[in-house]
């Protein structure tokens, strides 16, 4: 398996999609790199040869935050917010949404698994 940016890529997929699986690598940026790297896109990521691989390799680098960098530098920004004690950081603190979603329902990926209320049903007035 080839290595870019330290992940290990999908040999067998076209090399604009084994570019994806490197974080903070989407397909706009993958496009763009082997544009400027003048590799096609749909060629298979085995096919390539060293300095092809070397010259992607070498861009990535140079002009781009991805992996490690990336995910410390979004844990810094989280952590600011949190610090600074602003509204989002204190929706990232709770672990509630943090860009203006509703709550009431439909939550359930940023609050976990329901937490049952005991004694809600069955109370007549």
């Amino acid at each position: 398996m080839p290595r870019l940016a330290g992940v290990d890529i999908p040999e067998k997929k076209k090399i604009l999609y084994s570019l994806q699986y490197i974080h903070g690598i989407g397909p706009k940026v993958a496009a763009d790199v082997l544009k400027k790297c003048g590799i096609d896109p749909d060629r298979r990521a085995h096919t390539l040869d060293d300095q092809e691989l070397s010259s992607i390799a070498t861009l990535i680098d140079e002009s781009l935050v991805v992996e490690g960098a990336l995910r410390r530098q979004v844990q810094q920004d989280v952590q600011r917010l949190k610090d600074t004690k602003s509204y989002r950081g204190e929706r990232h603190r709770k672990g509630l949404p943090v860009r203006g979603q509703r709550t009431r329902t439909n939550a359930r990926t940023r609050k976990g698994r329901k937490k049952t209320v005991a004694g809600k049903k069955g109370v007549k007035g």
